[in-house]
């Protein structure tokens, strides 16, 4: 192991167990209702998530015509599959982060 690593695990065991801070009744009623409105505003995001999942292969069911269009001598379906999914999931999760961030910012 190398000397940094030693050094962490021996920080680690000196400081003893970490444990959750408590938080007070009007902070606590805060968080839970937080975390219920993150949770309501990530439904979008990931019915958009798994329409894309299912999507494309639907798509590629209905326009089996996709497999015999060539780009660079790739189909078609497999340059979607291949370029499509990680933009969207980019877009997806930037637009939860800042939907998030807000429901943080505004009581």
């Amino acid at each position: 192991m190398s000397p940094q690593t030693r050094l962490a695990h021996s920080r680690r065991r000196a400081r003893g167990r970490w444990r959750v801070p408590k938080l007070d009744g009007p902070d606590a009623e805060r968080a839970v209702e937080l975390h219920r409105r993150q949770l309501r505003l990530a439904l979008a995001p990931l019915a958009f998530l798994f329409a894309g999942v299912a999507g494309l292969p639907l798509l590629f069911a209905v326009f089996p015509a996709l497999d015999d269009i060539r780009v660079l001598g790739i189909p078609v379906s497999w340059l979607a599959l291949a370029f499509l999914p990680y933009p969207a999931l980019t877009l997806l999760a930037g637009w939860q982060l800042r939907r998030a961030e807000k429901a943080e910012d505004h009581p």
